[in-house]
């Protein structure tokens, strides 16, 4: 098969990986990370522009490397080519093998920030561009001080604390390894994080079954969701997370 990958940069080198090892010819093209920071609706009509340029007479389906990631995926619609998409809330459950495997990581650490190489390269200060945008829509200034003077005592320091509050609910920061690593340059630098912010931490394998699955075609229909042409992607409020419908005429 000749297939259209279409992913997020914060996987790319996992993604080139599996890329140069799967048995079919796929055609990479990544977006930026900052997608995922302008809400849903924007994220999936950016996606549904390159899922539309994708020529059908070419490629036999799109791969989306994408989770659900903030509904980013919803109503993404397969108007002439077949899409792929992995079965994830996020990107960590797929650098994590599955869904199932993050949860259960998840429910046992509490307050846990994930690093990545991807992450680490292309989605570093995540929390503080997250900040800066919530600052600039409330027109308040960049610190305490500025959120009294602006909005009152008791207003102020209420902003500042919802602001701030990815500081306490954090505890500890988790780098996943991904075996595309040359040295230990991400996870050293992971560590160093944590100790300067006074977290726990922790270094765990990853497992990119799940990815080299969804780049060997192997969409078994427990782990991916695929979309025949005339159908879009919508939510499930269970376990399965996507499911499909028909694209209303």
């Amino acid at each position: 098969m000749r297939l259209k990958l279409i992913g997020c940069e914060v996987l790319l080198r996992e993604l080139c990986h599996l890329v140069a090892s799967s048995p079919h010819q796929v055609d990479v093209e990544f977006l930026p990370k900052g997608l995922h920071d302008l809400g849903g609706v924007p994220m999936s009509r950016r996606i549904q522009e390159v899922i539309d340029r994708t020529d059908p007479k070419v490629h036999e389906a799109i791969l989306l490397g994408y989770a659900l990631c903030g509904n980013g995926v919803l109503g993404l619609e397969a108007r002439t080519v077949p899409l792929v998409l992995p079965r994830a809330h996020d990107c960590i459950a797929l650098l994590m093998g599955s869904r199932h495997k993050y949860q259960e990581y998840f429910d046992a650490n509490p307050g846990v920030y994930f690093r990545s190489p991807g992450w680490l390269e292309r989605g570093e200060n995540l929390e503080q561009l997250t900040m800066e945008q919530s600052r600039r829509k409330s027109g308040a200034g960049h610190n305490l001080d500025d959120l009294i003077a602006k909005y009152g005592e008791d207003n102020g320091r209420y902003l500042w604390e919802q602001f701030t509050s990815y500081e306490q609910t954090y505890r500890q920061i988790t780098y996943i390894t991904t075996g595309v690593e040359r040295d230990k340059q991400f996870e050293e630098k992971s560590a160093r994080e944590a100790k300067e912010r006074g977290w726990a931490f922790e270094q765990i394998q990853g497992d990119l079954g799940l990815l080299d699955r969804f780049l060997s075609g192997d969409w078994n229909s427990e782990d991916f969701v695929t979309v025949p042409v005339g159908y879009r992607t919508v939510a499930c409020y269970d376990d399965s997370i996507l499911g499909i419908e028909e694209i209303p005429v």
